[in-house]
């Protein structure tokens, strides 16, 4: 015990020192990474000598000949490819921008290459392509500039015999044609494009996967932490690769062996998708994506090529790549390809049905969600859910939106409506004054409705699957403690283009490093993103609590899109009007005849479908909000044009159906139609085709229905509105509600009558034109800056003159120079009082618009005092701040309204009317009407030219109420004076369908059953008989009551969703049926005849 001796073995340590040896210098030794893959001084010497096995060129091997499509057209296959094709080669130049040059390619695989591993054509001049097969098919995109420029070959290619195929070459890059690099400038028109490459090129396989290998490692090296083993491993590894290219002379064995080395780190299944197999729980989900802008920096004819380009590639890569997974929205972009590319359109279907393609968003397209009203929002779902069943027989779960400018406040209830649960977006995290706090959490509506919404945390839609864009989706989660999943959603975007070999490569490494040495979030390829939110809304149910989110997800940027291109706003906003007019009157006029009967006007159900799919394309997020080059509004403005005059036609057609006429020009037969779902006393100017000497009419409107019209002679007034000029340039205009005194343009006072208030501060001018100097720190068309509010200029009127002298309507007019170029003449009116409805003081404006990077705006300073503004936004209103407390009410220094926005005190407010605008702001008691912007990128001209804006001020008793709601709608909707022989029967017919109770419930639509079957198109299964779909809303925020009443023979009512799927049967009794709404609820019910 303890006396033991034990003989040591002698050690291995050698006795002498044979040299000195160092630590490797890390910083030194991690810069040494990047030579070994980089272009530039060593790229002879590096991994990039050995990436090809063998080239050939020339006609020998790639003979091509090219059609020059004249005119920028972009025909189809067939067209293009009856035309005489001209020899050319590489090195010459195709353009100008926008053209399409058509190449035909006939390639002979030369004897010393055919028996490569890997045989590749590659193409490049810089600009976008489509690969066609001889009889024509599509078969893969190309990008250019370096970026997808490889078509796999196909082995039957190798038999040495000439093959032929052709490539569409479109004359523009990814994003367009832009001037001077700057890819949100102007484009060029006159860009041209060199063909450089158009090789056949033998493909060293086991150096393309080093390469990769290789990227990785090195990325580990660079980010993961300094003092990790996982770091110092990857940089020790890294070295050791490059060691032996070095040793071994950059032979095929030393790749090899750099790749057994790569092993280590990497494991040894990242050449396969079986990579994924392993029972490790990932927490990062990819999924690939390719998002198409509709148009932005494009047309979108070039969207249409995109589509096919993108989703070409997309279909390749699966029967490559047994895990990818690929998502894509847009309803309209799947039509498209069916419409246009009726091969590749099956090749996408077959894989939905596999699974791989997985439509998702149930929309129509990626629409703004700030400007459309709230049922443009309902007819994105409608027509976007009906699409995707209709097609692939099945409805979307997700509502899919990453790129689109903030999100209003009424989504999750209408989510809900369309089948959604779940909502994905990303773009709050380029919000540039605070930071959004959550990546996983539920969105709560203003009724209260709920989905669960995550947003990536790799703060992006198109990662290129970095090493980074893995670690950033835990990094950057800011909701770990309720779940720590997230997705990551790569490919290239914008432009199109989708994920890449190199994509999906890049994740296989990165799955084997979390699996081999750890430290990286464990990423998994293979699912959905309906898988995704499955484990999420189950986490949900077995008692996680997410955290939530109330209210609108206000996005901190872009606010300059509420008003930019305003003609294109004014178009959305005259196009929604004319449907909801149309689609009420042909409702009515097709049942007129009774449930069973036959009526002689058929609904025109096919042309308000091409209406509405107008309607919602130009609704896209990058062309309603204005922020797209200016083709894309030639575009947009031919298709609205193509609106107004299928409306205008249909219009005509159910006026006349239901007794309607313009022949009639007796004054004793006028009529109004008010299809609005209140009762209106109004005074309208009478259209020159009367025969009468009045110049101006009195309309008694009831509820839905036709009104009585009688003309105004002095001997009928029964109150009056008034003008003098009390001084020199001052005018006072006044009726039975108010008087008003304007002064160079302003209103200077507004006194009401009745409560003897003044409403303008003394000292204070109304209807001022103000104009800001508008340089946002980069997106030009897009922001707004906090700090253009410091260059406030007053621009003064000109001289006031009388235009009117009463007794029905009194006006002035007044010009106001802005520049030597711009200018706006501004006629201010006040009408004669009517003994139902307050009064508003109306302003109508032309403007010349000549000016660079200005804001021009018009303000109302109001004696009221409260800390929050109101604004209606779809089916409701939203609340925000009138001062700057917090950065979080400071952002808000521009928001977003629809037809009115209003500042109260308990017993008085002021609420602002508009006909077409959309941006404003309520700094303390000032609100302000954001009016025109000047822009000059990406459209140069944006803006340019005559506007005309109408705009009023409705003060009125007590807080925001019915009154504001009903005076917005009625400022929107005026009516239009008609001739009827016998309007009692028709009146009866339009009154067929309307709501009493509470004023707060707003019957907002009515329209036919998508699926009756005198209406139906077919595409999803018929639904025998008529009914109506009548949609309401609760307006200002309290649960209330009303009843539906019809004249109608109703067999059955049925609460349903936005999609006309019956829910609860109601009761109806005597025509009745009696609902409550809870606050800004949005219901829909089905009226079975």
């Amino acid at each position: 015990m303890g006396g033991e001796t034990h003989r040591r073995l002698a050690s291995t340590l050698p006795k002498l020192s044979a040299g000195p040896v160092g630590a490797p210098i890390q910083n030194i030794y991690r810069d040494r990474l990047r030579q070994f893959t980089s272009g530039g001084q060593y790229e002879k010497q590096n991994l990039q000598s050995v990436m090809y096995e063998g080239r050939a060129t020339g006609e020998d091997n790639v003979k091509l000949s090219v059609y020059s499509v004249p005119d920028l057209a972009r025909p189809p296959f067939k067209d293009a490819v009856s035309h005489e094709f001209k020899p050319t080669k590489v090195g010459e130049s195709f353009g100008p921008s926008w053209s399409t040059h058509w190449f035909k390619v006939q390639l002979r695989v030369p004897s010393d290459l055919k028996d490569k591993e890997h045989l590749e054509f590659h193409w490049d001049a810089n600009n976008e392509g489509l690969i066609w097969t001889e009889s024509g098919e599509p078969l893969q995109g190309l990008t250019g500039g370096g970026e997808r420029v490889e078509w796999v070959l196909p082995k039957s290619y190798r038999d040495g015999k000439e093959h032929t195929f052709y490539i569409e070459m479109a004359c523009n890059g990814m994003f367009g044609n832009p001037t001077g690099g700057d890819s949100i400038q102007p484009p060029d028109p006159n860009k041209y494009f060199q063909l450089h490459t158009a090789d056949i090129v033998a493909v060293n396989v086991e150096a393309r996967a080093l390469y990769i290998d290789f990227w990785l490692i090195g990325d580990a090296a660079r980010e993961f932490p300094g003092d990790s083993y996982q770091s110092h491993e990857a940089l020790q590894l890294g070295n050791a690769i490059i060691d032996t290219f070095i040793a071994g002379h950059g032979s095929q064995e030393s790749v090899i062996e750099g790749r057994k080395i790569a092993r280590k780190y990497i494991g040894d299944h990242v050449d396969s998708s079986k990579v994924y197999d392993s029972d490790d729980q990932p927490i990062v989900y990819a999924i690939g994506h390719c998002h198409i802008d509709t148009c932005w920096l494009w047309p979108w004819a070039e969207t249409k090529r995109k589509v096919a380009r993108s989703w070409a590639n997309q279909c390749d890569l699966m029967d490559r790549y047994p895990e990818h997974r690929f998502t894509c929205s847009q309803a309209q972009q799947y039509k498209w390809l069916e419409q246009l590319y009726p091969p590749l359109y099956d090749r996408v279907k077959a894989n939905v049905k596999k699974g791989t393609f997985q439509p998702i968003g149930g929309s129509w397209v990626e629409h703004d969600t700030n400007m459309p009203s709230g049922e443009s929002l309902v007819r994105q779902f409608l027509y976007g859910q009906r699409f995707f069943e209709s097609h692939f027989g099945d409805r979307c779960t997700t509502f899919w939106l990453p790129d689109t400018f903030g999100y209003s406040s009424q989504l999750p209830q209408l989510c809900r409506l369309a089948g959604m649960s779940r909502f994905f977006t990303q773009k709050l995290s380029w919000n540039n004054i605070n930071n959004f706090p959550h990546t996983t959490f539920n969105w709560v509506s203003l009724d209260g409705s709920q989905v669960i919404c995550h947003m990536a945390p790799a703060e992006t839609y198109t990662a290129d699957a970095h090493f980074g864009d893995v670690r950033r989706s835990v990094t950057q989660h800011k909701s770990m403690d309720q779940d720590a999943t997230s997705l990551l959603v790569f490919g290239k975007g914008d432009g199109g283009g989708g994920p890449t070999a190199e994509h999906l490569e890049k994740l296989r490494r990165c799955r084997g490093i979390s699996d081999q040495v750890g430290l990286l979030p464990r990423v998994k390829m293979g699912d959905s993103v309906d898988d995704f939110f499955e484990r999420l809304e189950k986490k949900a149910e077995e008692g996680t609590k997410f955290v939530t989110w109330y209210g609108e997800l206000y996005f901190e940027l872009h606010r300059g899109t509420y008003t930019t291109q305003a003609n294109n706003k004014r178009n959305n906003r005259r196009s929604e009007i004319m449907l909801h007019d149309l689609e009420y009157l042909a409702t009515l006029a097709s049942i007129k005849d009774g449930a069973k009967g036959q009526s002689s006007y058929k609904y025109p159900k096919k042309e308000i479908d091409d209406m509405w799919e107008k309607v919602l394309l130009c609704q896209f997020h990058d062309c309603l909000p204005g922020s797209s080059i200016e083709m894309c509004y030639d575009d947009s403005s031919e298709l609205y044009a193509e609106v107004f005059t299928t409306g205008e036609k249909l219009l005509e057609d159910v006026l006349s159906a239901l007794g309607f006429s313009k022949k009639d020009s007796r004054d004793e037969n006028l009529a109004a139609i008010n299809t609005l779902p209140w009762s209106r006393q109004e005074i309208v100017k009478i259209p020159s085709w009367v025969n009468t000497t009045a110049e101006y009419a009195v309309v008694n409107a009831t509820a839905n229905g036709i009104a009585e019209v009688e003309p105004l002679r002095h001997a009928s007034i029964r109150s009056k509105a008034s003008v003098k000029e009390i001084d020199q340039g001052v005018f006072e205009l006044e009726n039975n509600d108010y008087k008003l005194q304007v002064e160079e343009g302003c209103i200077t006072s507004l006194f009401d009558l009745k409560l003897g208030r003044e409403i303008i501060p003394k000292g204070s001018k109304a209807n001022q034109f103000v104009i800001f100097d508008d340089k946002p720190l980069y997106w030009q068309a897009w922001d707004v800056e906090v700090f253009h509010l410091e260059s406030r200029q007053e621009l003064r009127g000109g001289k006031t003159e009388i235009v009117e002298s009463g007794p029905h309507k009194v006006s002035v007019v007044t010009t106001t120079k802005i520049s030597e170029r711009s200018w706006v003449k501004t006629t201010i009116s006040l009408a004669a009082s009517t003994y139902s409805q307050a009064s508003a003081i109306e302003m109508e404006s032309e403007v010349e618009w000549r000016e660079d990077m200005k804001f021009l705006k018009v303000e109302f300073p109001v004696d009221i005092r409260n800390t929050e503004a109101s604004y209606e936004t779809q089916y409701g209103m939203v609340k925000r701040p009138t001062h700057y407390n917090t950065t979080w009410d400071m952002a808000k220094f521009e928001v977003c309204c629809h037809k009115w926005a209003d500042l109260s005190e308990h017993s008085y407010g002021v609420s602002i009317l508009n006909d077409s605008k959309y941006g404003f702001a309520t700094c303390g008691n000032l609100m302000r009407l954001s009016l025109l912007r000047a822009p000059k990128a990406p459209d140069a001209h944006a803006d340019m030219g005559r506007h005309h804006i109408r705009y009023a001020i409705f003060p009125h008793v007590g807080p925001v109420d019915a009154r504001t709601v009903r005076a917005a709608f009625n400022f929107n909707n005026p009516m239009k004076v008609h001739s009827h022989p016998s309007p009692s029967e028709t009146s009866s017919l339009l009154k067929a369908v309307t709501l009493e109770g509470s004023s707060t419930l707003i019957l907002d639509t009515i329209k036919r059953g998508e699926d009756d079957v005198d209406v139906s198109r077919g595409e999803l299964p018929k639904r025998s008989g008529k009914s109506i779909i009548v949609r309401i809303y609760e307006s200002l925020g309290g649960k209330n009551r009303g009843t539906i009443e019809t004249t109608l023979p109703v067999k059955k009512v049925y609460q349903c969703n936005l999609l006309e799927d019956d829910g609860e049967e109601l009761r109806i009794e005597d025509g009745k049926v009696k609902i409550e709404l809870r606050p800004f609820e949005v219901a829909t019910y089905r009226l079975q005849l």
